[in-house]
């Protein structure tokens, strides 16, 4: 009963992504699909060829590549279907934080950081992608420069101003 609740909760949560993280899940699923997939059955068929599975190495391991490997596509598959893509220009004030926007803060110390809030598939904290469902992204989305907000994190509570809000594409 508790599965059920989770996985119908979680249908209702919208699969927002960004364009560049559409392609980089659509090239990924290209990869495995065109590349990778034909390349393991190749080499799960040659292991076949040299007689008894039970004790072939290259055999076993080769289709647990490809149990991986067709997991892989399905959840892609169906993680691309579902994609809402959030678009740059579909924002209506550049000062206030959307879905797909880069934001600067600054904290009580004057340090500053940079985010982009993003879907769940594109986080990257080493880039500074962060999930518009995390704490920090709900904290920021559609606040604006100048905004003080405040972060309750796992070290304490932190106190952010939004300096700068930008909808470049890629890394910035």
């Amino acid at each position: 009963m508790i599965a059920a609740t989770v996985s119908s909760n979680q249908a209702t949560v919208p699969n927002y992504i960004t364009p560049e993280g559409a392609k980089r899940l659509a090239k990924e699923l290209e990869d495995l699909r065109l590349r990778q997939r034909p390349k393991i059955v190749e080499e799960v068929a040659a292991a076949a060829a040299q007689g008894d599975r039970s004790e072939n190495a290259e055999y076993i391991y080769g289709k647990k590549k490809l149990r991986e490997i067709d997991s892989r596509i399905r959840f892609l598959t169906k993680r691309l279907e579902s994609a809402v893509v959030v678009k740059p220009e579909d924002r209506r004030d550049p000062e206030v934080v959307y879905f797909g926007a880069w934001v600067e803060v600054e904290d009580e110390d004057g340090a500053r950081k940079r985010y982009r809030i993003v879907g769940e598939d594109e986080i990257d904290p080493q880039k500074g992608l962060i999930s518009w469902r995390s704490p920090l992204g709900r904290v920021l989305l559609k606040k604006r420069i100048g905004d003080v907000v405040m972060w309750q994190r796992p070290a304490g509570e932190v106190q952010l101003e939004i300096v700068d809000v930008s909808y470049e594409v890629g890394e910035g």
